[in-house]
C-alpha cells in the first residue's frame, strides 16, 4: 500500500514564501547548475522541493537547507532515505556553508532567495571561503541592481560590494506568475561567480567594505569630499589627489562613476597612503 502524500504546507509571509510552480522554469534553473554526479550542492530554502526533485537525481550529494519547521519534516521524510540527500534544518544566515562541505571551494549553491532576506544571504554566501558558483532566483529589482553598469541610478553599494569579489551575470527572467502565491514583483536567475584567486586580501576586503558604504551613503557628494570629511575615511588633504589618481578617478567623480575595480584599486590606494603616513 503507497504512502499518502502529506497535505502541501500554505505558504508563510512572515518567511517570505513563494514556491515555484512552473516545471519547466524548475528544470531552467537547475540546467544552469550544472550538476554532475561529481559535484556537491547546497540549496537553500527548497520549500516543497521544486529544485530538489530534480538536483537529488543529478548530484553527487546534496545538502538542502530549510529553516521552516514543517517543510524540513516533509523533506526529511522524502528525500532522507536517499544516500546522496541530506536535510538540515537551519537557517542558513546561522550556518556558514563551510559547516556543510570539506571543498567549500568546489561547492555549488542554488536557492530560491526570499525577498526580504536576499542581500544578507547573498553577502553571507561570499564571505571567506566562498563556493565555486552560486546561482540564485531573487526580486527582479535587485538582480538589476547586481548587474548595473556604473553610472546608472541603479548602481550603487551592493553592486560594488559583490563585483568586487566575483561575476555576476544576469541568467533569464522569471514572471510573477510562476510562483504561488504570485508575488507583487517579477523575479530573475543570476549567477555568481567569486573571482579566483581573490583580487583582495582579507584585510584589504574590510577597507574595501568601509570605502563603500562611506561612499554610497554620500553618493550625492564628490569623492574628494567625501575622503577628506567622512569620518570613516578621513584621507589627509593633501594624499586625496595621489589616491584617486591610483584609482583613475578625480575629486569630482561622484561614487557611481567608480567601477568596481577602481573601488579597488582607490582602497589598496588608501591602505598605502595610510601606512605611509
Amino acid at each position: 500500500m503507497s504512502r499518502r502524500a502529506p497535505p502541501l504546507q500554505r505558504p508563510k509571509r512572515s518567511l517570505g514564501q513563494n514556491f515555484l510552480v512552473d516545471p519547466n522554469l524548475q528544470r531552467k534553473i537547475v540546467d544552469a547548475v550544472a550538476a554532475g554526479p561529481a559535484d556537491e550542492i547546497l540549496e537553500i530554502g527548497p520549500g516543497r522541493g521544486a529544485l530538489t526533485k530534480h538536483l537529488a537525481g543529478r548530484a553527487g550529494r546534496l545538502v538542502v537547507v530549510e529553516v521552516d519547521d514543517g517543510l524540513a519534516r516533509s523533506l526529511a521524510d522524502e528525500y532522507g532515505p536517499r544516500a546522496n540527500v541530506e536535510v538540515v534544518h537551519a537557517d542558513i544566515l546561522r550556518l556558514a556553508p563551510a559547516e556543510i562541505t570539506h571543498d567549500l571551494g568546489a561547492l555549488k549553491v542554488v536557492g530560491n532567495i526570499p525577498y526580504n532576506i536576499t542581500t544578507p544571504i547573498v553577502f553571507h554566501l561570499l564571505q571567506r571561503p566562498r563556493p565555486r558558483d552560486i546561482v540564485l532566483m531573487l526580486q527582479d529589482e535587485v538582480a538589476r541592481r547586481l548587474t548595473a553598469p556604473p553610472g546608472t541610478r541603479a548602481y550603487g553599494a551592493l553592486a560594488v560590494g559583490v563585483r568586487s569579489v566575483a561575476e555576476v551575470e544576469r541568467l533569464f527572467a522569471v514572471g510573477r506568475q510562476a510562483f504561488r502565491p504570485v508575488p507583487a514583483v517579477d523575479s530573475a536567475v543570476v549567477r555568481i561567480t567569486p573571482r579566483v584567486p581573490p583580487p583582495l586580501t582579507p584585510d584589504e576586503e574590510v577597507r574595501l567594505r568601509t570605502l563603500v558604504r562611506a561612499a554610497f551613503q554620500w553618493r550625492r557628494k564628490q569623492m574628494g569630499k567625501i575622503l577628506r570629511d567622512h569620518p570613516d575615511l578621513a584621507v589627509p588633504r593633501a594624499r586625496i589627489e595621489e589616491v584617486l589618481g591610483a584609482a583613475g578617478a578625480e575629486a569630482t567623480d561622484r561614487p557611481e562613476r567608480l567601477s568596481p575595480d577602481a573601488f579597488i584599486r582607490l582602497a589598496e590606494a588608501i591602505g598605502g597612503a595610510r601606512s605611509s603616513g
